[in-house]
């Protein structure tokens, strides 16, 4: 079969690269498993294809440019290519490079590979077949996580790319630390204070960095509308396009509260918008599957209650509150929550609020993947003594009842961190937290 002209070009200008742009280091990495499909997913703009350009340039440096092959099918001229095309490709690839094949591994990066339909087939195919390791993305509307699975019978594996922690974002100005906190001087930590102030308005997508203000609430609004439009109505055919933009609009500015379904439909309903309880919750998740949104639950061994109590709804980035907070108020507590479960994400972790037996609430219990597990409680401004003693006390309840498990107060001042003496508990700057290493 000839190879269609367009992915020849392609071809052809994968194995002869030009010198690279330069990219700010992300700090997401492929997990080392063999004979796994690499589905690099996340929100829309996040930066999922210069992640996959930064593992090419990566693995072509010092190498030949033929080890790493980088095609994007996001190209009108490929429109309605079929998956037959993928085997020509990989047969054109060979005839260049014959001593390759089943001898060295190559490693093939396809973005935008849901354009081609049957896409899944070739790549468990060649899997099998021959000596190659692939990496897949593409966009949120056609790539969600549970079919990244599906299709692909268990051989995907899932690295998810969000907008820029703290970290990059001081690594994008070029002002990241070389030292742990305690060493750095009066100025340096006055520059990550500020710097950390403008991270919870700004955010951390890629675009938005060093735009106005106005500018950057306009590009952030734009990324909304795509998800509303791409990921979600052209996807599922969604007709409640009113009650779907009051919902995104409600989530965005009311971030880490409590919600349920059932309170969302009740305030839809007063607003005028015919829609159903079961229609509140399909929506949702709609939301949560574009990567828009993420609805942390109540930590309980209950299902039953797990289901049955509110759960916390966080945006994908901080930048997006003050891009729809239409209300003027600074919104700094909850803008620095969000960066905190965003950073929580960032480390894998699997995170749950916390409601004690004397009714109080801790923000977060978060569970690492080597078995760790930490309470984290955050406050804006622990200044009142009535303020860090309740949130504090808090923490104590929960410890507590947790097998006394490590925690911590959170706080966006400028304080040096401190552990309370026979407490098990910590107050630290939250910037200070986020650059620590894990």
């Amino acid at each position: 079969m000839a190879l269609h002209p367009v992915l020849e070009e392609k071809l052809n200008a994968a194995l002869a690269p030009g010198p690279a742009a330069p990219m700010t280091r992300r700090d997401a990495a492929l997990p080392e498993i063999p004979n796994k499909v690499h589905a690099v997913t996340g929100m829309r703009r996040a930066g999922k294809t210069t992640f996959l350009r930064q593992l090419v340039a990566g693995r072509q440096r010092g190498a030949a440019p033929e080890r790493a092959i980088y095609l994007s099918f996001d190209d009108d001229r490929l429109a309605d290519v079929a998956a037959d095309q993928l085997s020509a490709l990989l047969e054109e690839f060979y005839r260049r490079h014959p001593l390759l094949r089943r001898r060295s591994t190559v490693a093939w990066f396809f973005d935008e590979i849901q354009l081609v339909a049957g896409w899944e087939r070739f790549v468990r195919r060649v899997l099998d077949s021959e000596n190659v390791q692939v990496v897949v993305s593409g966009s949120s509307a056609r790539m969600l996580s549970r079919e990244v699975h599906t299709s692909l019978r268990g051989r995907g594996i899932e690295t998810t790319i969000r907008p820029f922690g703290f970290r990059e974002f001081l690594r994008h100005r070029g002002e990241e630390p070389r030292t742990e906190p305690r060493r750095w001087t009066a100025g340096e930590r006055s520059l990550v204070e500020k710097r950390f102030g403008e991270y919870l308005v700004e955010g951390g997508f890629p675009e938005a960095q060093g735009l106005t203000r106005p500018l950057r609430v306009e590009l952030l609004q734009g990324y909304v509308d795509t998800v509303l439009f791409r990921d979600v109505l052209e996807r599922y055919g969604v007709s409640q396009v009113s009650a779907l933009r009051w919902i995104i609009r409600h989530c965005l500015r009311n971030p880490a509260g409590s919600m349920s379904v059932h309170r969302l439909f009740l305030d839809l309903k007063a607003q005028g918008h015919a829609v159903s309880k079961d229609s509140v919750h399909v929506l949702l998740s709609h939301l949560v599957d574009a990567y828009l949104l993420q609805a942390v639950p109540i930590d309980t061994t209950s299902e039953r209650k797990r289901n049955s109590n509110p759960r916390k709804i966080y945006p994908a980035d901080p930048g997006l509150i003050h891009a729809f907070d239409a209300s003027g108020r600074a919104n700094t507590g909850h803008a620095l929550e969000t960066a905190v479960f965003n950073e929580l994400q960032r480390r894998g972790t699997d995170a749950a609020y916390v409601r004690t037996t004397e009714g109080f609430e801790v923000d977060f219990i978060a569970a690492y993947r080597d078995g760790r597990r930490e309470l984290l409680q955050v406050c804006a401004d622990p200044s009142s003594a009535d303020a860090r003693e309740r949130e504090m006390r808090a923490l104590a309840d929960a410890a507590k009842a947790r097998s006394k498990l490590p925690a911590a107060l959170l706080v966006l001042t400028q304080e040096q961190a401190i552990a309370l003496a026979g407490s098990g508990l910590t107050v630290t700057p939250a910037y200070e937290w986020m650059l620590a290493d894990e």
